[in-house]
Order: C-alpha cells, then structure tokens, then sequence
C-alpha cells in the first residue's frame, strides 16, 4: 500500500513503537542535568584544593612541630638531669617527689630486668626521636610503656647511672587523623553548601530560559517572556533577544492565522461561484459531473492545507477511544470498497483533543481505502486494533494492500511525498501521513508506520493515558453493534 496514509503489523508481534527508539522528545533523559553537572564540577574544584591545603599545611607544619617537640622534652631531660646530678642524696629525693607531684614528672632508676614497649614507627614519632638523639646524645631511648606503665619515657644517664623519666603522652601527641578528618568534613560541607548555591545561581537563567523555549515550542507564547532587567549584562541581552524573537513568532502566528482565513475565503468563493455555473451551464451530464469532482478535488486540498498549516497548540483533555472510533467507522459505513474489522477494548480513555485525532483517525481510514486494496478483490480491509499498556493506549490501523517499498517508508509522513502507487491515482496533495505525523505529536504521542509480514502497511499511533481516573458516565442504551 502507497500513499500518505497507513501502516500495518500483526497484533501479536511487537509494533515499531514498542521495538524502534523513540523519537528524541519521548526518549528517556539520560546524562546529568546543567545544575548537577556544574555542582559536581565545583565541588570536584573545591575538595580537591581543601585536600591539597591540608596536604600543604601539614608538611609545613610536621617538621616545626616535631623539632618543638624534641626540643621541649630535651630540655626538660637536661634539666632534670641537671638537677639531680647537683643535688645530695637527701635534695635528691625531695627534688624527686617535687617533680612527680608539681610536673607531673616521674624520675625513677632504670634496672637492668625492666622491660619497655617501643613506639609506633609514625612519622612524627621517628622525627621527635631522631632529633632527641641528637640533643641527648647516642643510648637514649623512647619507650610507650616501662613495664607495662604507659606514658611517654625517656631513657638517660647522669654521669653512669641509667634513668627512666616518666613524662606525659600528650607531650608528643600530634594533631591526628580524627582531627583532620573535622577539618576536612567541615570544609567539605561548607564548600559543597557553597557549590549547590553558586550552581543554583548559574543554572537558574538557563532553567528560565530553557521553559520558556518549551512554551513557545507549544505555542504559548504568553507564558514565555524573560526577566529584561537580570544583574548580569550576557543574562540580560539573552532575555530580550529572547522575547524580541518570542513576540516576532506570535506576530508570525497571528498573521498566519489570518492568511489562511483569507485563503479559504478567497478560495471558496470562487469555487462555489463555478460549481454553481457548472451546473447551470454545462450540458454534458458527464463533462459536468466531471468538473464537479474537479472543484471537489480542489477544495478537498484546501482543506489539507489547512489542516497542515493550524498552529501546534492543541488543548487536550480526556477522550472515550471507543467513541472516536466509532464516530469515525460510521462515516464511511457505506464505503462498498471497504470492510473493517474492529479490535477495540472497552473504556479506553487517551489524552488527546477529540476533533483532532477524529480526523487523524479518519485520515488513516480514507488513505487505507485508497491504496490499500486488496489485489484480488479490490476492496479495502482495514483492520483496527486499540489495547492499553502500561502509560500508553496503543492504536493500530492495518490495510491489506501490496505494502510499501522499505526505502520509502521513512518519506511517507513527509508533505507532499507520494509513493508510486499514490501518484498513478493522485487526488491529494500528499499531504495526509503529514498531518497524521503532526497532530499525534501535538498531542504528546508517536506515530511510526511499518510493513506488515503477512502483506500490507500498519499505522502505529501512541497516545498517552490520562494521569486522573475517568469520570464515570452513565451506562448507555443498549443497542444493536452496527455492521461495517
């Protein structure tokens, strides 16, 4: 089957709605959003430099840090060392005690049998007893514990007798890892808090300007104007380019609302005035019949004309499937050509605007009785099919005609494009796939066409469901199923 008119699959394989990509409108977003992008850039920028400050900070500060350190308890052993060596046997031991209970110091003699636990091999730990080597000479030795006593030891000798100084832990304590883990914590928070804010402020133009663009795509074009007085110059030029182009398009619009009032005016006049001189004037019944079609044939192309330039705004609301369809098939049930065999499931609600996949509908009934006749018999049977799944109702409309060359189909929704067989018997304008393509998509769907593998060409339409329940409608007479 050629045309501009339809498509066709079995019922039971899967529809190129469900198995091709969906066109780039309906695919799902994939990627980051621009907020999130420039967030996670920022705060890759921000937590990379917290580190390397702390990384800096902490190389500047380990070696002061560990010299003071040393310094500190090598004075206090030199001290005490001097102290004692100086003092009798009785000062001795009250100096001892003084110590112990004023610093905290504990000075005890260090016998051959006592047993010392070494220090963790840390950084700041070797720095400190390498430079109390230093300062105390050769045979010092730090120790964590003097038989199992902890605190901070240190070995020495007054003249030849072996010391133990017992000093605080804390005295070598550094600022360890839980401390900067705080500190790299807070500075992460504040920075990433600091990060989402300038990305918010960065994005929000662009968010603005990018609902707006979508509202003029749908044709609103009220609801599209952009703040003029933004603080950024580069902001502030984008949004009055912006509504300059946004009030130019809705002055396009208008105008072409009135041109094609104009044109079916202008046109129709005309054309009435000959069908009515044709009739009167003609004598040959058959030259006149035959310039009747003619002027029909005219005013059916203005009519696709028409229907092809309305403007993309469509108001959609909940729309009975079954009813659509059924106004539809009782329009051409006295098609002799035509037989139609319908696989509708009750109650399907789509959200559409009802006159305008009336005529989608419709359209694809028209362009399948004239090319999709079945060689053998010359009649079109044209089977329709309609079921619900999941978010969508899917709508099929089947010929069994000779199909379409597959090098073709990707041109039949394109205006003014016939397939060989639509141009043998041309009486549109090539336009009526076009229209389908078009008012489907203004309605938030898809629409594909395809080979059938069983002969003939099958329109696939996808119509969302409307996301509130239907309003329940009184049960309707019953009355006798109409054969088409």
């Amino acid at each position: 089957m050629l045309r501009g008119a339809t498509t066709s699959i079995d019922v039971t394989s899967p529809t190129p709605l469900e198995t091709a990509p969906a066109p780039l409108d309906m695919r799902p977003r994939v990627g980051l959003s621009l907020f999130w992008r420039t967030f996670f850039l920022l705060s890759l920028l921000l937590i990379g430099s917290i580190v390397a400050w702390l990384q800096t900070f902490r190389a500047l500060e380990f070696e002061p840090r560990a010299v003071q350190t040393a310094q500190q308890i090598a004075s206090l052993v030199n001290l005490s060392r001097a102290a004692l060596a100086h003092s009798d046997s009785i000062a001795r031991v009250s100096l001892i005690k003084t110590l112990a209970d004023q610093e905290g110091v504990r000075i005890l003699p260090r016998e051959p049998n006592d047993t010392y636990a070494a220090f963790s091999l840390g950084e700041m730990d070797t720095r400190v007893m390498d430079e109390l080597a230093t300062r105390l000479g050769p045979g010092t030795i730090m120790a964590a514990s003097v038989n199992s006593a902890p605190g901070l030891w240190v070995g020495f000798k007054i003249d030849t007798d072996p010391y133990w100084i017992q000093l605080d832990r804390a005295r070598l304590t550094n600022v360890g890892g839980r401390t900067w883990l705080i500190w790299l914590i807070t500075a992460a928070a504040l920075s990433l808090t600091g990060a989402a804010l300038i990305a918010r402020l960065i994005n929000r133009p662009l968010k603005q300007l990018s609902f707006a663009a979508s509202r003029v795509r749908d044709g609103d074009f009220d609801a599209s104007r952009l703040d003029e007085k933004a603080v950024t110059s580069e902001i502030r030029e984008v949004n009055i380019g912006f509504n300059r182009m946004a009030q130019q398009l809705a002055k396009i619009e208008q105008d072409r609302a009135v041109m094609l009032a104009g044109i079916s005016h202008d046109l129709r006049t005309p054309l009435a005035r000959l069908r009515l001189e044709t009739e009167m004037s003609v004598a040959d019944a058959d030259a006149r019949e035959h310039m009747a079609a003619d002027i029909d044939q005219l005013d059916a192309i203005i009519d696709k004309f028409l229907d092809y330039a309305r403007p993309d705004h469509a108001e959609l609301k909940q729309v009975l499937l079954n009813d659509v369809i059924e106004a539809c098939l009782y329009a051409v049930q006295d098609q002799g050509d035509m037989r139609i065999n319908l696989d509708v499931s009750k109650g399907l609600y789509v959200l559409a605007d009802e006159v305008e996949l009336a005529r989608v509908i419709s359209n694809l009934l028209e362009n399948a009785r004239r090319y999709g006749k079945t060689p053998e018999t010359g009649i079109a049977v044209v089977d329709i099919v309609a079921k619900s799944r999941n978010e969508w109702v899917l709508l099929k409309v089947r010929d069994h005609g000779m199909g379409v060359a597959p090098e073709a189909l990707p041109n039949l929704i394109k205006p003014f494009f016939r397939g060989d067989a639509a141009r043998t018997a041309a009486t549109g304008a090539g336009l009526g796939l076009a229209i389908v393509d078009k008012t489907v998509q203004r309605m938030g769907g898809i629409f594909a066409l395809a080979n059938t593998t069983t002969g003939g060409l099958a329109a696939h339409i996808k119509l969302q469901k409307p996301k509130s329940p239907p309003v329940a409608q009184p049960e309707p007479v019953a009355k006798t199923e109409p054969a088409y």
